[in-house]
């Protein structure tokens, strides 16, 4: 009897010093259904003016990616330091858009899109806090294939990176897209 209690208390002792906190991972995926949308897929012939839309969104985008790998720096607008809105506010005004400096008040400007509408250069927000009530993080869409959104931003842990909206964790903070072109 003594046996099977000191090898039950053992196997207690074990089980009980596992991992104490367990990693988060985060599975929730969006899906999103455009009602009355067809099968048509062919290509539209584009407009003079789309035309000039998209060179000034490559223009923008390609400003924004001059800046990857930049390390993060609260506030920053320069490549010793950058932050998300700095990325995003450096970019317009080097194309000659004069923007507001913070993402909740760049949040504010444009015209709200769906999310199955997102085209290069358009805005991507984010709330990132769990306390916080308003929008405090910002994306410039860099490219679209398909349901797949790429968005360039710059995060406090990895600086300026293109990261996917598909990914949880950009997934399930996503607030709402902005075209501002």
């Amino acid at each position: 009897m003594l046996r099977k209690t000191i090898i039950l208390l053992l196997f207690f002792a074990i089980t009980a010093c596992g991992p104490g906190k367990k990693r988060r991972t985060y599975s929730k995926t969006r899906t999103v259904t455009v009602e009355g949308s067809t099968t048509d897929t062919s290509p539209k012939p584009k407009s003079k003016k789309e035309g000039r839309k998209n060179d000034k969104a490559n223009e923008i985008i390609s400003t924004a990616l001059t800046f990857s790998g930049t390390r993060y720096k609260y506030g920053g607008t320069t490549k010793k330091g950058m932050d998300c809105s700095g990325l995003v506010y450096v970019s317009l005004k080097e194309n000659d858009i004069m923007f507001p400096r913070a993402s909740y008040q760049m949040a504010l400007e444009g015209e709200k899109i769906q999310v199955a509408h997102v085209e290069k250069g358009d805005l991507l927000f984010f709330k990132t806090s769990k306390t916080g009530k308003r929008i405090n993080h910002v994306g410039l869409v860099v490219d679209v294939n398909g349901d797949d959104i790429k968005f360039i931003h710059a995060t406090t842990s990895r600086g300026v990176l293109v990261s996917s909206l598909r990914e949880g964790y950009w997934n399930s903070a996503f607030v709402k897209a902005m075209r501002i072109l």
